[in-house]
């Protein structure tokens, strides 16, 4: 994995399941490692059903039925959340050490409450003895800081708009000035303007202090190229590649990785004239994922070796880490010839 000796978050071999109501295991993180540095982000990409929001929930440390955590540990800035209880990850590690911006995040608010009741009862959750007018006080700075006037905060979420209540569950994630910050595709669901807006604001919040680091989540693998520094794509629960936001984005290495690259249309300069191409096939049943390569079966450079054994995560020479049996010479070869 890449070095980052003064990593703000690093997660070694995390694995966390669902359990079926038929008591079946479904292995949505299979042994995920990574580290984000302050001031660094990072970007995890993949296709619906890879594992991206299912590792978002499992880095916060905090388990609902039917989310398991099977093993890993989670370190943030030093203290591993791993086994604590859920009552303390709620109290000491939610919202300070890492907090999360959901999908759908313009229906995450209470639509009985207004704002500031709202986020009265999350401050207090965390510090029962921050007085009505400190914790006002607090919201009215982010709220100011997100382009929110103050009078926002006496409102119910039924009289604001999609884009105000986006930047309102932004807002209230960052009061606490968590060190990593959690977007779960932030900006899907939104025209190409208000993904703009949206990507400015988190880069502004991290540039100005509200949040030390950031991991941004998207099935968009080109958006992050504008985001984030470092870019992890995930496939059937693992990382296939992790790299450069540049490395990935411009020279995808893993066939997965390169493949989700070429089935969309990229506005960057030297991606724009590139040939469309689709990824065959579907991903694999996590309830009984297969030997060997879980790409191998929809992976057009496929040798039976592909398909038996486990596979590890290999590194490049240009500082990447792919997980694949083949070369790095040997997949650019292959390339070449499509």
């Amino acid at each position: 994995m890449i070095d980052m000796p003064n990593a703000i978050l690093e997660v070694n071999e995390l694995t966390t399941k669902y359990v079926t109501r038929f008591g079946e295991d479904v292995y949505a993180v299979d042994h995920v490692s990574l580290k984000l540095e302050e001031g660094k982000s990072l970007g995890i990409a993949g296709e619906s059903g890879c594992g991206k929001s299912t590792l978002a929930l499992s880095l916060m440390g905090y388990y609902f039925p039917p989310l398991h955590y099977t093993g890993g540990e989670i370190i943030i800035d030093g203290t591993n959340i791993s086994k604590m209880s859920p009552d303390n990850v709620r109290k000491s590690i939610l919202g300070r050490e890492i907090a999360y911006i959901p999908q759908a995040a313009m229906n995450a608010l209470n639509p009985t409450q207004r704002i500031i009741n709202f986020i009265e009862d999350v401050i207090e959750a965390h510090d029962p003895y921050k007085t009505k007018k400190e914790i006002y006080e607090l919201a009215r700075k982010a709220f100011e800081f997100l382009g929110l006037s103050a009078g926002v905060l006496k409102r119910y979420p039924v009289e604001l708009s999609g884009g105000m209540k986006q930047r309102t569950v932004i807002a209230i994630a960052v009061l606490l000035n968590p060190k990593v910050l959690i977007a779960d595709e932030p900006s899907s669901a939104l025209d190409v303007t208000s993904q703009k807006m949206v990507i400015k604001m988190l880069r502004n919040l991290m540039e100005n202090g509200f949040i030390k680091s950031m991991i941004f989540i998207t099935h968009e693998l080109p958006l992050l190229y504008n985001v984030t520094d470092d870019i992890m794509v995930m496939y059937a629960g693992q990382i296939v590649e992790i790299g450069t936001a540049k490395q990935t984005v411009f020279d995808p290495l893993h066939p997965y990785a390169k493949g989700l690259m070429g089935s969309m249309i990229v506005p960057e300069e030297g991606l724009r004239d590139v040939k469309l191409t689709a990824i065959s096939g579907t991903p694999p049943n996590l309830k009984d994922p297969p030997d060997g390569c879980r790409f191998a079966a929809r992976c057009k450079y496929a040798l039976p070796q592909c398909k038996v054994g486990s596979i590890d995560l290999r590194p490049a020479g240009d500082g990447r880490f792919y997980r694949c049996i083949f070369s790095e010479q040997e997949l650019r070869e292959a390339y070449k010839h499509g």
